[in-house]
């Protein structure tokens, strides 16, 4: 792996911080381990140091001569030779004998006696290194007198050249446990930062295939988890996306076909017209034909530019007080000599009166006639188209219903959206349906199919009549109000 992008934040900040903290660890365990070896070895002088009150009990009624005596036994018969030195000083502050049988140097650094002759107890350590560069831990013992002066001094020195060994071991073996964690870390976080990496770099490859226009290419889903719900999640986009890109092609197409058959007939017509010698009956046929297929070419287009407007928000609304029973007479009327040419019932059980409603007239007289339009597009010669309005809680609902082919039940759920044509044999652009839904949505009412295959179609149309919607906004403003004196309460 590249250390790109996600590992090299993850090296930066993660392994980063795990370093550093295993480093401070290190550091820390070390200077405690030598803090705990050294005060071991201090203690052990000590406690070495410590016998001198038994073995001088009377040293303060003897003399510096007598002490120096008493002190040549004690080391040679000191038993810890082979691990400390000891040096004996006279009431002149000179060594006069050590337990390694050596002359002394008088030369080497001794601050623990200088401490010792200057403290109060007579005791005085020092850690430091010798002028052979050896480091090593001195102890130094006063001796004085019940008169309070100076006889003599027992200084006890161990070399710490071991325990500095013992501690570098002890650090190395810390220093080895800490880089065999972090090469555990970066092993298992190889693995697991490759389990996100490759599916992520694989998610990548999908998505730059699903923008070239690929949409049948689909991502391997490999663990239950956030990204296998988002390999999920791209999948069904990639479904969705090839849905809608096959419903635009069908879409253009449609229109394509839509388009072209006026304007064939048109130009058609046109141009038998402009050969002139056709008698007038003729003329008057093909001027008509050049007018229908004009009306209908013009129909297309607003379809198309009320389509853009929903598609953009652009879409407004005039409303004003209506009576929607003469609107639904007047589209049922549109459609009548059309049903009778095409040998199909039409069907309009007009009720006495129904409330008046708010709405827009021409949005409203657009939805019926795009759904009587349908209905007869969708029925077969003999079949019949029937209308009906009733009103009740408040609502206007027009049902119209036909026996014609009915919309398979795959098909049922998607015949609202756009670009959806659920038969592609019958003309039509595909976006009728989805335009009338949206309309009833800005009217703040509703647009209901229920069609069995073989069947045929119901649609129902509902409005809230204008006494309901001026009920509902009196009780909003109600609410509003009661709230706002909660609030100053």
């Amino acid at each position: 792996m590249k250390a790109t992008g996600i590992i090299k934040r993850w090296l930066l900040n993660s392994l980063g911080v795990i370093l550093l903290i295993l480093v401070m660890l290190v550091l820390t365990l070390s200077l405690v381990i030598q803090s705990y070896v050294y005060n071991g070895i201090q203690q052990a002088i000590n406690g070495r140091s410590g016998e001198l009150t038994n073995v001088f009990a009377d040293y303060g009624r003897k003399s510096a001569k007598e002490f120096s005596t008493a002190a040549r036994n004690y080391v040679e018969n000191f038993p810890n030779k082979e691990s400390m030195e000891l040096m004996v000083y006279n009431s002149n502050g000179k060594i006069i004998i050590t337990s390694v049988g050596f002359d002394p140097d008088q030369t080497q650094p001794m601050p623990d006696y200088k401490a010792a002759l200057k403290s109060a107890d007579g005791y005085g350590t020092w850690t430091g290194k010798l002028t052979s560069g050896e480091k090593v831990m001195a102890v130094t013992r006063v001796m004085r007198n019940d008169y309070g002066s100076f006889v003599g001094a027992i200084r006890y020195v161990v070399s710490l050249e071991e325990a500095d060994r013992q501690v570098f071991l002890i650090v190395g073996m810390l220093i080895l446990a800490g880089l065999l964690v972090i090469l555990f870390v970066i092993i298992s976080s190889y693995y697991f930062m490759n389990s996100i990496i490759s599916p992520i770099k694989e998610i990548g490859a999908t998505a730059k295939r699903i923008v070239q226009g690929d949409f049948n290419v689909r991502i391997r889903k490999q663990n239950d988890d956030e990204i296998g719900r988002l390999c999920d999640t791209i999948n069904e986009m990639a479904d969705e996306l090839g849905m809608a890109e096959k419903m635009k092609n069908d879409f253009i197409s449609s229109v394509s076909h839509e388009l072209r058959t006026p304007l064939t007939a048109i130009k058609g017509w046109a141009e038998t017209m402009q050969g002139g010698d056709i008698d007038r009956q003729t003329q008057e046929r093909g001027m008509s034909i050049i007018i229908h297929e004009s009306e209908r070419l013009s129909g297309i287009v607003e379809e198309l530019l009320d389509f853009s407007r929903m598609q953009s928000g652009r879409m407004t609304l005039t409303m004003d007080k209506i009576d929607i029973l003469a609107e639904l007479g007047e589209a049922v009327y549109m459609f009548s000599e059309r049903a009778k040419n095409e040998h199909k019932f039409l069907l309009y059980e007009e009720p006495e009166i129904l409330s008046p409603v708010l709405g827009d007239i021409n949005r409203l007289r657009q939805v019926f006639i795009n759904i009587i339009d349908n209905a007869l597009k969708y029925t077969s010669e003999g079949g019949t188209i029937s209308v009906t309005a009733s009103e009740s809680d408040g609502m206007i609902r027009v049902v119209i219903s036909d026996n014609g082919c009915g919309i398979p039940a795959e098909h049922l759920p998607n015949v609202k959206k756009k670009f959806y044509k659920a038969n592609q044999t019958i003309r039509g652009s595909g976006i009728g349906l989805a335009l009338a839904d949206e309309i009833m949505a800005l009217h703040s009412g509703s647009l209901e199919i229920e069609s069995h295959e073989g069947v045929g179609t119901a649609v129902t149309i509902a409005i809230p009549t204008l006494k309901q919607l001026e009920t509902k906004f009196t009780e909003n403003e109600e609410m509003k109000e009661e709230r706002n004196t909660e609030f100053n309460g």
